[in-house]
Parts: structure tokens; sequence; C-alpha cells
């Protein structure tokens, strides 16, 4: 199929050849216009067919409403918009009414795979219509490995699945990371290399996150050029969110989602408080600046 891809940073330039690779034509607009294949939407959407595609891969918030917008005035009834970023589901939902009161059909695609999706293919969370997934589905069918996409339900489903897949990733993530530095912080002198490619063999922890874990410790066993900072994009704190809106608990989540807060103080006043307050009452040591 033919469609028009929004966006060529690394997730869309390689969307784009995995697309190629499997036959398909796909025409490339990012605002850089080294990358760019046309030099403008305008010019994009002019150049597909109809019932046009176009699939937006730029960051969530106003970048992705100004793309859309745009699109929408460009675009005709029938034509097909799809946002595989990381939008937030409520978003998502308001555009589709917005797109569907011009007559255009709208999907949300929660995309997972991030650099390695090229190679071993995206997992795709897709939200929308049946007769827009079925449009789109030869396009997915490329994309993913197999079994690896799957229509949740109408639009912001898509979006709102990703959402939640980020925040189990954000907890699993900071397991990892606690139980390999108590790992490293033990008398023992324990190679993380080792216990990483151990773990990966018959563990019931093995995953492929771990498998990740085993090749940055192979690059750098101490994790020496790397900062300890972590940032995170939104859907973690989302999740957060739905969870205290849905009253479901989520402790885990929410733990690890603060944890990357406390990673970006170089010298917290939180622990500043905690030291004076542990001096006052029990004259513990502080350390002092």
């Amino acid at each position: 199929m033919q469609l028009g891809m929004v966006g060529l940073g690394r997730m869309g330039a390689n969307m784009s050849e995995r697309l190629r690779l499997g036959d398909h034509e796909v025409i490339g607009y990012d605002r850089n216009p080294e990358v760019s294949e046309v030099a403008s939407l305008a010019d994009l959407v002019e150049r597909l067919k109809p019932p046009r595609v176009t699939w937006v891969m730029v960051p969530s918030g106003d970048p992705t409403e100004q793309t859309i917008n745009e699109l929408s005035e460009l675009l005709d009834g029938g034509d097909l918009i799809v946002d595989g970023g990381n939008s937030n589901f409520r978003d998502s939902m308001r555009r589709g009414e917005e797109l569907k009161q011009k007559g255009l059909r709208f999907i949300d695609a929660g995309t997972s795979g991030g650099i390695w999706g090229l190679k071993v293919g995206y997992c795709l969370m897709v939200g929308g219509s049946e007769e827009a997934f079925k449009h789109l589905e030869p396009a997915l069918k490329t994309l993913a490995p197999e079994a690896g996409y799957a229509h949740v339900g109408p639009v912001g489903a898509g979006h709102f699945t990703k959402m939640v897949h980020n925040g189990i990733e954000y907890a699993m993530l900071q397991s990892y990371a606690e139980g390999f530095e108590i790992l490293k912080s033990s008398d023992f002198d324990l190679d993380m290399y080792q216990i990483s490619a151990l773990w990966n063999h018959g563990s019931v922890v093995r995953s492929w996150l771990l498998e990740l874990a085993e090749s940055a410790f192979e690059k750098d066993a101490d994790l020496s050029g790397i900062k300890g900072y972590v940032d995170d994009s939104g859907e973690g704190r989302w999740t957060v969110f739905e969870a205290i809106n849905e009253n479901v608990p989520a402790p885990t989540i929410a733990a690890s989602l603060f944890a990357r807060f406390v990673s970006r103080q170089d010298d917290s006043f939180a622990m500043k408080v905690i030291a004076a307050l542990r001096n006052e009452f029990g004259g513990h040591a502080v350390k002092r600046e």
C-alpha cells in the first residue's frame, strides 16, 4: 500500500525503511529538508492517492496537535490519519471526534519497539474503527513481527494500552535497577555481566530488558560512562493519574515514577530534611557541605 510518513526521526525513518522492505510505497516528510522527500505537508498530500493514508510520528503534545490540524485541512473525506506517537489517549479520543466531523478517519497506534523495531518489528496497539483498521492492516502486518499487532478497541484504546504498557515498563526497569544496585553494593565482588547473562538462561526473571542489561554490562561493567539521570516521557505519569481516576492501587508503578524524579536531584532538599530530623530526634550524624 501507499502511505505518507510524517516525521523521519529514529522511529519514523526506521518504520519507513521496514515498510519499503515489505514492498510498500512510502513518501516521507520531515521539517528537516535534508531528510524530507517533499517540501511540505501539502506536497505530501498532493502525491498520495485517495483514499490517502498519513502516518504521524512526531513528538506528542503541540507537535502532534499542529501536524494533525494541518493535515485535516489538506486531506479529503475518507482519508486516514494514523498517530503512532505517544499521545495521551484522551487527546486521541478528542482528535478522533474532531476528524470524524470532517469526514476523516483516525487511528491511534501505540507503537513499541524503539531502535530495534527495524530489525525485529514493532508491537502495535491499534485503536479505531474496524473498517479503518482493515484498511491499514497491510502496513501493520509488515511493521510488526508475527502476532505483534492487534485491534484493541475504538479510538483512544491504542494509546491507552500503550500508556499502561509503558507504566509497566517503568516498574520493570526500576526492579532490575534496584536489584543490580544491591548486588553491586554487596561485600562480594560480583560481575554484573556474568549475573545478567546467567539470569537470561532459565531464570524466571529473564526478559528482553535483561538481555539489554547484559549487553550494557558487557560494554561497561560499572556503567562508569553513564550519569544516573533518568527522564520520563509522560506515559508513566499518565498511568498513575488513570490509576487514581479508576481507584486502582498501583504503588509499584507510582514508586518507579517518583524514583526517576530523585535521579534528577544532585542534592535533594527532601533528603536534607530527613537528615536534619534524624539529627534532631536521635542525634544521628549529618554530612556537612
